[in-house]
């Protein structure tokens, strides 16, 4: 068996050729595009496509920093007004012009500071943790990255259908799966559940109180919910095991609002 060891010592620069060549380590299917790319505020770090084909402004940082999100923002608004003349530029990457560029944080930790404004941003950035582990006897540095979620902020009602949200999921397997999950929660008790699209994801709600939220992602999905202490809680199902783990708790917390 391999033995790996912690490698804590690495600069901004070798982190950044660690992102670009394992960028699919961080979200299946993400391509790195550019990087370093002069803006009116600065470098950008480093440019990606993700699978639905969106631009991705992502910016690294191999300290914990909570100045990132501000450059990320300042970055991501550079892309955003200039996505039509990006699509031209990266043309082989078959980049759509007309979807919402992403913002992707990634840092060794972030702050909760960092993470409480986060929720509030409409954009909603997706923040990844990493460890640079190495083989004990060899060269090569492989970097582990994890999804750190962003609580939700209260609720701000907006106008959105049902189908923004499935659309949003690029995989097709999962996007049937979701289908299948939101029909048999409307079967839970049938004519008392109601599923609503808000801004971000899907509210599901009992006699018009809400039990639990369906967030979409490109290639999975998550569910918050009410845990057994009732305290709400976000769950990432990326397989079938992870579903059943969190269907009963979503049920526990459907009947308590029932009471």
């Amino acid at each position: 068996m391999k033995d790996y060891i912690t490698v804590n010592d690495i600069s901004e620069q070798q982190f950044e050729e660690l992102v670009r060549r394992r960028s699919d380590k961080i979200e299946k299917e993400l391509v790195y595009m550019d990087h370093q790319k002069s803006t009116t505020g600065g470098r950008l770090d480093v440019l990606m496509v993700d699978s639905g084909k969106s631009l991705v402004v992502v910016e690294l940082k191999v300290k914990q920093d909570d100045g990132m999100l501000f450059q990320g923002l300042d970055y991501y608004d550079y892309v955003s007004t200039r996505a039509e003349a990006f699509a031209r530029l990266y043309k082989h990457h078959s980049v759509d012009a007309t979807k919402q560029p992403r913002l992707f944080l990634i840092a060794p930790s972030f702050s909760q500071t960092l993470v409480n404004r986060c929720k509030w941003l409409s954009i909603r950035p997706s923040l990844f943790t990493y460890v640079c582990l190495k083989i004990e006897g060899e060269e090569e540095i492989i970097p582990a990255f994890s999804e750190q979620e962003i609580p939700s902020a209260p609720d701000v009602i907006e106008i959105t259908h049902l189908s923004d949200h499935m659309n949003y999921i690029t995989d097709a397997a999962v996007r049937t799966r979701v289908e299948a999950l939101l029909e048999e929660i409307k079967n839970w008790k049938p004519g008392s559940i109601s599923l609503d699209a808000i801004s971000f994801a899907i509210s599901m709600k009992i006699n018009n109180r809400v039990f639990a939220y369906l967030y979409p992602r490109r290639q999975y999905y998550q569910i918050g919910t009410y845990n057994a202490d009732d305290e709400w809680t976000q769950y990432p199902i990326k397989s079938e095991d992870d579903l059943e783990k969190v269907k009963p708790i979503a049920k526990a917390a459907m009947d308590s609002r029932m009471k």
